[in-house]
Order: structure tokens, then C-alpha cells, then sequence
């Protein structure tokens, strides 16, 4: 499961900004500013700016590690997991969005602005969103609208409206639209009712009009329309009403998994009490939890590991963890979505400017990964033969804790039920062969019936 790092080398994603570029160095991120934006960065610094807003919690701290008259290199504060936009759920993409609109608004008093509003450049540390683009501010000119608006409406509140009509699904057009949802996809997609809201019809409808007649401007002959410093702010400030209100009512099968289990509520404290006595003596610095739904198992060891993330298909359940953390102040946990059956590809250009989840794994390295009541739904909703699960825990997987619910489980006998024509290809589903698939790159380390259960759990070992 080692991976191979590049010990010094421009990070993919960073190709696009001309005042300067991301490296690896030795394990290491830094970050080089080129000459072109040294007015900006000096201002920047020298006015306090950078201070007041990594004192706030709104952006990534960092450190000056070199400076000369070529370039400047900075040393920003270690993240240890990113997170990419379609990984949110609703409240995390909601609350990005915010954070985004309370930089510009900030800059904006301090006469600075937002030169871009790409959702790549927020990500989730310590249990909020952090904007991590350090060289994504540029100086104010007065009477000028805010060139970065059309992208927050494509990656923030174009995404958050679908998402209000459509649900959470939405979000995985993200993967496909790297540079924003079209605004006049986004347009397409809305009931026609939404063009008599003011902030709806202004900031999507009649843009993507104006778009749309402006289309064939080859030689950029378009004026400008010129803004002024208030009117921008009551953008700004109707932008954020609109996000702060909104809510989701989306059904969800997981959301509220932990109130409609198949045991007792002995049982349930009988497997939170053998995960944790089998987590403490591997004294785990990292640790992901793998269809964890809420984070209450994750929870549990939470004191034990200084770094957690939990991941679920379910993006309400994604949400009521997230919530949770941030409410308990568990700064070491992060929530985040993801269908095991499917998780995030690379994409952009070359497939490399956001990393697969399974390469970000790989950087993670978790020293435990949990996979509770999961095997079940990977191997008979899947239909993946247990030695293929077991190559994709093993991709990322050091010590790796896994529940198995045998045949004689309610919830496998019910979804036994649904492929009932073809019953005799799922035969193999049995703790025998589930050890044989597994053991092929793994050792088996420990294992025990949940008490109370139709359950297994076991402690495998990487073998690689």
C-alpha cells in the first residue's frame, strides 16, 4: 500500500495561475509567487490583510520560506486530507460557499477583491472550511464589478439552486464541470416559477441571457458595465441571504441508519466497546471510516486518533456528521461523501488536476480503516466478489477492521430476497470464502462475533 511521492515537483493542479505555481518538496507543499505578483503580495502582507483573515479562520496560514528577486516562496500549514466540492454534503458545500462570500466582502472593505471564486480553492480542515488559494487576491479598482462573479454563481450558487430543486445528485455534475455548471444549463434545469425571484432571475436567468448575447464577441468589444463599491456589496450581501437560508428536503435511505438497526442497543454498545479495545493497543495518528454514515463509531475512538474521516454514500448522513463536529468542536474529524461502488475519478486536464479519492488515500495513508456493515452492500447491491473489495481496501489499507454479516443476518437475508432469480450465483456469500478473499492481501489478526449479532468483526493486516 506505500506510495511512491515525487520528492520535488509542480503539483498537477497548478498550472493555470500566472502569479505563481504549488510544488512538492520533499514531501512538502510550497508554494512560489513570481515577480507579477509581488505588488500584491507585499501589500497583502504589509497591511495586515493576510493576519486579520488566517486569525478569523477564513484562510490557511503559511510561512515565508525564502524570498529574493525572482520569487518568493511560502510554506503554507499542512492539510492533511483534501476534500473536493462533489465530495460535500449540502451544508458543507452551503457553508464553502458562505466562507467564499465573506472573503470577498472582507476584501472588498480592505480594498482588495477575489481575482477568482473556484470552488477548489476551499477545502474542510479542523472541522470548517478553510480558503486555501493565498495568491487569489488582486487590488480593487474602483467602479469595477467583480470579475470573479460569473464563476461563483457556476461552482457555488448555481449548484446550491439545482440542488434545492433537484437534490444532492446535482453535485456530481461537479465532476464533470470542473470549471462550473454552464449558467445556461443551470438556467435550463430550473422551473420556470424561479425567474419571478429577484436574486434567482438576476444572477442566473438574466446572466445567462446576457451570455447568450454576447456569445460571438470575438474581439472582446463588450463594455464592461461599471459597479460601484456599494452596489457590489448589496450583491454580495443578497448572494449571501440567499445561501444562508436555504435548506434541503431530499429523502434519505441512511441518513438515520443508527435508529433502525437489525440488534439491541447491548449489541450496538458491544461493538463500539470491541472496536475500541482492538483500535487502542494500534495506536492509530490516522484513521478512516469507510460508509461510516453518521460518525457514530468514528465518534467513539475519536480521543484515541488524532486524525479521523469518515466517508458515506449518504449525503444527508454526511451532513448530520458534519454538523455534529462542528457543534462537539471535533476538530480531528472530517466528513466527507463517497460511494464505494464509484468513488471520485481524477479529472481536469490530463485527469491529474484533482486526484482520484483513491490516490488522495494512498497520501493519506490511514494507519486503521474501518468498514462497518458494509461488506454486505458492496458484495450482494455490488454484486463485487469479496477478493476485489479486499484489492481496494488493501490499496489504502494498513490494519483494516471489517464487519460481516453472515447469511443468517436480517438485513443480508433481505437483500437476498431482491435477487432471488439469481440466489444460486450468490452461494459463495459465506465467511469462508469472505476469509479466503480477504487473506489473498491480507493476514488475519483477529475476529469475533459481535455479541448479540449475526455479525463477525476482524482485524485484517496489509500483507503488501
Amino acid at each position: 500500500m506505500q506510495m511512491t511521492k515525487k520528492a520535488n515537483s509542480t503539483h498537477e493542479a497548478s498550472f493555470r495561475d500566472p502569479s505563481g505555481y504549488i510544488f512538492h518538496d520533499n514531501g512538502i507543499l510550497r508554494r512560489v509567487i513570481h515577480p507579477i505578483y509581488f505588488p500584491q503580495y507585499s501589500k497583502l502582507k504589509e497591511s495586515g490583510f493576510f493576519k486579520t483573515l488566517i486569525s478569523k479562520g477564513l484562510l490557511i496560514s503559511h510561512e515565508e520560506t525564502s524570498a529574493s528577486e525572482e520569487k518568493i516562496i511560502i510554506t503554507p500549514e499542512k492539510i492533511p486530507f483534501i476534500t473536493n466540492p462533489y465530495e460535500w454534503s449540502f451544508d458543507q458545500f452551503k457553508h464553502a460557499a458562505l466562507h467564499t462570500l465573506k472573503i470577498q466582502k472582507f476584501a472588498l472593505s480592505k480594498g482588495f477583491i477575489l481575482k477568482d471564486a473556484s470552488a477548489y480553492n476551499v477545502t474542510f480542515h479542523k472541522g470548517a472550511p478553510i480558503f486555501i488559494d493565498t495568491l487569489s487576491f488582486d487590488f480593487y479598482e474602483e467602479n469595477t464589478p467583480w470579475r470573479a462573479y460569473k464563476q461563483f454563481i457556476t461552482h457555488f450558487f448555481g449548484p446550491l439552486v439545482l440542488v434545492k430543486y433537484h437534490g444532492t445528485e446535482v453535485f456530481k455534475m461537479l465532476q464533470t464541470h470542473i470549471d462550473g455548471i454552464p449558467v445556461s444549463l443551470i438556467a435550463s434545469m430550473l422551473p420556470s416559477k424561479t425567474k419571478l425571484s429577484s436574486t434567482l432571475y438576476t444572477n442566473i436567468h438574466l446572466l445567462a441571457k446576457m451570455e447568450s448575447k454576447h456569445s460571438e464577441d470575438y474581439k472582446a468589444e463588450t463594455k464592461v458595465a461599471k459597479l460601484s463599491l456599494k452596489a457590489q456589496n448589496n450583491i454580495i450581501d443578497s448572494l449571501y441571504d440567499y445561501i444562508k437560508n436555504l435548506t434541503l428536503k431530499e429523502d434519505s435511505e441512511w441518513g438515520n441508519y443508527y435508529t433502525k438497526t437489525n440488534y439491541e442497543a447491548a449489541a450496538f454498545e458491544a461493538k463500539k466497546a470491541l472496536i475500541k479495545e482492538w483500535i487502542s493497543p494500534l495506536k492509530p495518528q490516522k484513521l478512516i471510516d469507510v460508509g461510516g454514515n453518521d460518525g457514530t463509531f468514528a465518534r467513539a475512538i475519536l480521543d484515541q486518533v488524532p486524525q479521523v474521516i469518515v466517508t458515506d454514500i449518504d449525503n444527508k448522513a454526511v451532513g448530520l456528521n458534519y454538523l455534529q463536529s462542528r457543534k462537539n468542536k471535533e476538530t480531528n474529524m472530517l466528513p466527507f461523501v463517497c460511494d464505494v461502488l464509484q468513488p471520485a475519478p481524477g479529472i481536469g486536464f490530463n485527469n491529474t488536476e484533482r486526484t482520484s479519492l483513491i490516490e488522495r488515500l494512498h497520501e493519506f495513508e490511514p494507519d486503521v480503516t474501518m468498514a462497518l456493515a458494509l461488506i454486505h452492500h458492496i458484495t450482494l447491491s455490488g454484486n463485487v466478489p469479496f477478493e476485489k473489495s479486499a484489492a481496494f481496501f488493501a490499496k489504502f489499507s494498513n490494519q483494516l477492521i471489517i464487519e460481516f454479516p453472515t447469511r443468517e443476518d436480517s438485513w443480508v437475508e433481505s437483500l437476498l430476497v431482491r435477487k432471488r432469480e439469481f440466489i444460486n450465483h450468490f452461494d459463495f456469500y459465506n465467511e469462508v470464502n469472505f476469509e479466503a478473499g480477504y487473506k489473498k492481501y491480507f493476514s488475519l489478526e483477529k475476529k469475533s462475533i459481535i455479541s448479540g449479532t449475526k455479525r463477525i468483526l476482524y482485524l485484517f493486516k496489509n500483507i503488501s
